[in-house]
């Protein structure tokens, strides 16, 4: 009969199975984070899908940027350039998944790494502070990084802001004592900046953009020189639209075939967001709860070799 020796296992062999059990659990957890992340991000694309979407087309279903036109001077066209909405909204949407991808992940390396120093190793043995330290590493990296965004659009951002700002009176903007002071600018063009002068401040003031908007509107059927003024026709749709609800000239509906396809591609998206969002949560949940089995696992093959 063999001795009982060759049946025994091995403790070492039991450690580095151990070991190996912790890697596996890392891996998904990092998995399960990862696929969270991708949740939160395909979440909020849920609400912002439609503007992404009809900015790829030129168009927004809110003014978002002041359009100078051709035919405003040297001094007004210094102060921003024709509203690209499409990379506008993209380079926001792609500030918004660097700073939650940097900030949620980093948040957990901060953590991991601090856990070195036996100060924060001792205080990090209970869940709560963990999380405290964990929250405030996420907030100080997007904080960080929202300063870093601000910093490079800041010069341009202010001077535009400045241009357009007002409290409760649109005439007591900068823009409109600039076009009450200017002869050269056509009354259809100061119009045209003044209704988005009153869409674009918080909330949208539309009881002073309406009567600059139907100014436009008659503008539009009885100046022949309309055309020259070099209003575009995605901006005057988007005013139609936010004013009115729907577009009342032709100008603005020129663009009626771009809005139809924007509407279309839209649902295609909303679609396709909608698969992300829920393989990506069922696939984080797995992951979670395998890397949770895993840890248990391990606790108890640990409890029993000590």
């Amino acid at each position: 009969m063999p001795p009982l020796d060759e049946y025994a296992v091995n403790p070492r062999e039991i450690e580095q199975g151990v070991v190996a059990l912790k890697k596996r659990q890392n891996r998904l957890t990092l998995l399960s984070v990862t696929t969270a992340t991708v949740a939160i991000a395909s979440l909020i694309g849920l609400f912002l899908h439609q503007e992404l979407v009809y900015g790829f087309f030129g168009l927004s279903t809110e003014v978002q940027q002041l359009h100078l036109p051709v035919s405003v001077d040297a001094n007004l066209a210094s102060i921003g350039d024709s509203p690209d909405y499409f990379f506008s909204l993209l380079s926001w949407f792609g500030w918004l998944i660097l700073k939650l991808f940097a900030s949620f992940i980093g948040a957990f390396f901060v953590v991991h790494f601090l856990k070195k120093i036996r100060y924060f190793y001792v205080r990090f043995q209970s869940f709560v502070m963990k999380f405290v330290g964990w929250l405030i590493a996420f907030i100080l990296i997007w904080g960080g990084l929202s300063y870093w965004q601000h910093d490079l659009n800041g010069d341009h951002d202010d001077a535009y802001q400045k241009a357009v700002y007002y409290d409760s009176n649109i005439n007591d903007s900068d823009i409109a004592h600039y076009l009450v002071d200017s002869e050269d600018i056509k009354a259809p063009v100061k119009s045209y900046l003044l209704a988005q002068t009153a869409l674009l401040h918080e909330p949208a003031d539309l009881s002073a953009a309406r009567p600059h908007v139907l100014r436009l509107i008659e503008a539009e059927k009885s100046d022949n020189q309309f055309d020259q003024y070099g209003f575009k026709a995605e901006q005057l749709w988007t005013m139609q639209q936010q004013v009115y609800g729907k577009a009342l000239t032709p100008a603005a509906e020129s663009v009626s075939t771009q809005v139809q396809q924007a509407n279309q591609l839209t649902d295609i998206v909303q679609v396709v967001i909608s698969i992300i969002l829920a393989v990506s949560v069922v696939m984080s949940l797995i992951f979670f709860a395998l890397a949770n089995a895993i840890k248990k696992r391990s606790l108890r093959i640990e409890q029993r070799l000590n």
